[in-house]
């Protein structure tokens, strides 16, 4: 071998051993609620770490890659490797989901938590394995309460004759109907303009999506209802997860895992200032015990957790929960 060939074989053996890995990046597909941009930041950080850059989280927040169907088909597609979506708007997709649309299946954060890291919450999101997503875990779009520009409501006699948007949901059309109130379904890009020319009376979402879109503008009272508590489900295309090392995977199980209890607190501090800052701007209804219960009572009487359950694939996972 000649001097110029053995320089040339050298300098390419260099540049080889030279050259960093090229890491594997994962599009990442998230909500507009500052604790979930948040928890995703956090996922991000911990993924890296762990992995030593061998995986790299792309992050995209805001819905900026579509909204909850969207993102949800296109992880199911491979398009994006990770996502969030509230629960509501899947439950066509996956039937199981149509479990956290009945009203008072948890009485509280803690018992909300206990019950979506149980065996039901878990199989639910095992579950999602049939479609090609790989369930990673909860977290909190938190519970739905109630505001209107008529009153104070506290019972649902209170909600007489008023008109109430809802979803296009018949498990949240049959509640409200029970409750007493006329359920109105509109698309949400047209709440804010309804709520402000009286189209409809009032309302139903988690503190800081009211907040976020300003209805205490147009709305005087807040009832924390808490009638309903929403989920965000985290999940990963199953392909995309099964592709990567066992040591990748634990890394984005770990991560998973340590998002989720930084995201549920962060959205319980951000509830908490929330209502401080509208303290005095809006009426604000806490229902005392025997209140809730009288709703509760009302929801039941009228056998909405067996419409959920006539819904669902599997109705032993409702079951499941409402034992605990």
């Amino acid at each position: 071998m000649s001097f110029k060939t053995l320089a040339l074989a050298t300098v390419l053996a260099l540049g080889t051993v030279a050259s960093p890995a090229v890491a594997a990046t994962l599009r990442f597909a998230n909500v507009t609620s500052d604790s979930g941009k948040e928890a995703g930041i956090e996922f991000k950080r911990i993924v890296e770490e762990k992995t030593n850059g061998s995986l790299e989280i792309k992050l995209f927040p805001d819905n900026q890659l579509g909204n909850d169907r969207i993102v949800t088909e296109s992880t199911i597609f491979g398009d994006i490797d990770i996502g969030v979506s509230s629960t509501s708007p899947l439950a066509t997709l996956f039937p199981d989901l149509y479990a956290f649309d009945a009203p008072y299946l948890f009485l509280s954060p803690a018992d909300a938590y206990a019950k979506l890291d149980g065996a039901g919450g878990q199989a639910i999101l095992n579950s999602l394995e049939k479609k090609g997503l790989k369930g990673l875990a909860f977290w909190e779009n938190g519970f739905r309460n109630f505001t209107n520009s008529k009153k104070a409501v506290a019972v649902p006699a209170d909600l007489e004759g008023m008109k109430i948007r809802t979803m296009e949901n018949d498990v949240h059309l049959a509640a409200w109907r029970a409750l007493g109130a006329n359920p109105t379904p509109m698309a949400f890009s047209e709440l804010f303009t309804a709520l402000q020319q009286g189209t409809v009376d009032g309302q139903e979402n988690p503190l800081g999506i009211i907040d976020g879109n300003r209805f205490q503008e147009v709305q005087s009272n807040i009832s924390l209802t808490q009638h309903v508590y929403t989920p965000y489900v985290v999940f990963m295309n199953l392909d995309k997860y099964n592709s990567l090392s066992k040591e990748e995977q634990e890394a984005i199980l770990e991560a998973a895992k340590m998002s989720t209890t930084f995201q549920r607190d962060r959205s319980q501090a951000l509830e908490k200032e929330i209502l401080s800052k509208m303290e005095g701007t809006v009426t604000i209804t806490e229902l005392a015990p025997d209140q809730k219960a009288l709703w509760q009572k009302t929801v039941g009487d009228a056998k909405i957790f067996d419409l959920v359950k006539s819904k669902m694939a599997n109705p032993e996972y409702l079951d499941e929960m409402l034992k605990n």
